[in-house]
């Protein structure tokens, strides 16, 4: 019935109403958490509904059909005609359909406003102990992480992993034996892993533009794989050296290799890289030449053993790794979710049953208590220094602000020139899967010894310090090791020997 130019005004009045509700909806105060969730899940739920109109109205501009052109043509022809053949269509319409009841666009995009008005209504679903998207539930992840293959053998003789430990460490996949990764356990678990992560950022911050953040991991893995600089994953170089106990670099030419060599040693450097060990000393020498200077990947497929099926397994590999790249990505976007998760935890597990009862008595009296404040003030909020916001939707004090030393940045050289603002996030990164990684790069463990050391020179000194001074008191037999000769006299080992020799004893 509409014709096409009045579906044009009314898609461009659409986007005009939903960006103004937007904008009152993000100045609006919000007096809690709850109300907090809700305001950014109706922004979600606009901005989906604008990014709809746009394609229809992109789509009517297209004009594929020529609905629009003809519609331009027959106005710009004869305009009281087209007015009065159109005036004609709503009058037969509205007579064939005399009870139907329009609803004005005004009515519509002010729906929105209302979603989530009710007292105990959450736009989003959540389980107790997410509550309401503070603190993350991966208990389901972690009862499977434990029953993955090699995690048990791995820890200490006499010691469990813990859920609080967990917590810590379930980013830290690289420290995982490629043993484990190949097996289906370890693919079903990061893919739960993922799942969980991505649902959960979808229902606690529904503005986050998860599409960009993960094509952005995906793209940085893309390099980095390439590279073979991805945390856990290194690219296995095709030399020689490290399977047939030569290097292929110390011969010239191919003639020099078939000179200094015989079938059996070219016969098991092939081996090593998997490769087709039979022919002559001269097939069998080219073959082994072909993988100068190239890593694994780069050789000629038809010069391996099972071809396919090695392409199978780097496809699968890359696969699972690029899963683990975007686990990596939203851990990261959960950082602050996961440290409230760790202090409510431990602040759980030292508490009794009845001081877990009273706490929930008090945050539900909070909540109550915010639910019958007056009503929410639209004035825009004043915010020259762009300072954060607090649990009330507006910016904390200035003197907050420099108490806790958010107008600080610590740069870690070890994390590749990452800023961190304030102390409080630059303590937590020491315990992170940056952190780590960049210390596991460098060959040094991440101990307390290096706590608040940014720079890799200091790490490195300080490593080949600690280094030295465990060699300096590991137990030295020739000089700390007693005898006694037969007159009683206790002298150390070396001296011992050398009277023996002597024939002094």
């Amino acid at each position: 019935m509409e014709g096409v130019l009045e579906q044009h005004r009314s898609l461009h009045e659409e986007r005009e109403r939903l960006m103004e509700l937007i904008a009152q909806e993000m100045v609006k105060k919000k007096a809690g958490h709850r109300e907090q969730l809700n305001s950014d899940h109706r922004i979600r739920l606009m901005l989906d509904r604008y990014e709809e109109s746009s394609n229809k109205l992109a789509d009517l501009y297209e004009d594929k059909d020529g609905m629009r052109r003809q519609d331009i043509s027959s106005l710009a022809a004869n305009p009281f005609n087209e007015f009065y053949n159109r005036l004609r269509t709503l009058r037969d319409y509205h007579r064939k359909h005399p009870d139907e009841v329009a609803t004005p666009l005004s009515v519509q995009v002010a729906a929105f406003a209302r979603l989530g008005d009710g007292d105990d209504e959450l736009l989003a679903s959540f389980t107790d102990e997410e509550s309401q998207g503070r603190y993350l539930d991966l208990h389901a992840i972690y009862e499977k992480y434990l029953n993955l293959k090699g995690v048990r053998e791995a820890l200490e003789e006499g010691k469990e992993l813990d859920y609080y430990t967990y917590l810590k460490k379930f980013d830290q996949l690289f420290d995982i034996k490629k043993e484990t990764k190949s097996t289906a356990g370890y693919r079903e678990y990061i893919s739960l892993l993922l799942e969980y992560l991505t649902d959960f950022i979808n229902r606690s911050k529904p503005l986050v533009d998860l599409n960009a953040e993960l094509g952005k991991a995906v793209t940085e893995f893309e390099g980095k794989w390439k590279a073979g600089q991805f945390p856990g994953w290194p690219k296995e170089l095709a030399s020689a050296q490290s399977g047939g106990q030569f290097n292929v670099f110390e011969f010239k030419t191919v003639e020099d290799l078939m000179q200094k060599t015989d079938l059996n040693r070219l016969k098991n450097a092939l081996k090593a890289l998997g490769m087709k060990c039979g022919g002559t000393l001269e097939e069998r020498a080219r073959r082994l030449w072909a993988t100068r200077g190239k890593r694994r990947d780069e050789i000629d497929p038809s010069l391996l053993v099972g071809a396919q099926a090695s392409l199978v397994r780097q496809d699968e590999e890359k696969r699972i790794a690029e899963t683990e790249a975007r686990i990596y990505r939203l851990t990261e976007l959960l950082s602050e979710q996961r440290q409230d998760t760790l202090e409510n935890v431990q602040r759980k597990q030292a508490r009794t049953g009845q001081e877990r009862e009273e706490e929930e008595d008090a945050a539900d009296a909070e909540a109550a208590a915010h639910e019958d404040d007056d009503d929410d003030d639209d004035e825009a909020i004043y915010n020259p220094k762009n300072l954060p916001l607090g649990w009330d939707g507006k910016p904390i004090p200035y003197w907050l602000y420099k108490l806790h030393g958010l107008n600080i940045n610590y740069p870690c050289e070890i994390c590749g020139g990452t800023v961190y603002r304030g102390p409080k996030a630059f303590q937590r990164h020491f315990s992170e899967w940056r952190h780590a990684h960049g210390m596991r790069c460098l060959g040094i463990p991440n101990t307390a010894h290096f706590a608040n050391i940014t720079q890799i020179d200091a790490a490195v000194k300080l490593w080949e310090k600690l280094k030295k001074g465990k060699t300096a008191e590991k137990w030295k037999p020739d000089a700390e090791e007693e005898f006694e000769d037969t007159a009683g006299n206790v002298v150390s080992r070396k001296t011992y020997e050398d009277l023996s020799r002597q024939g002094l004893l």
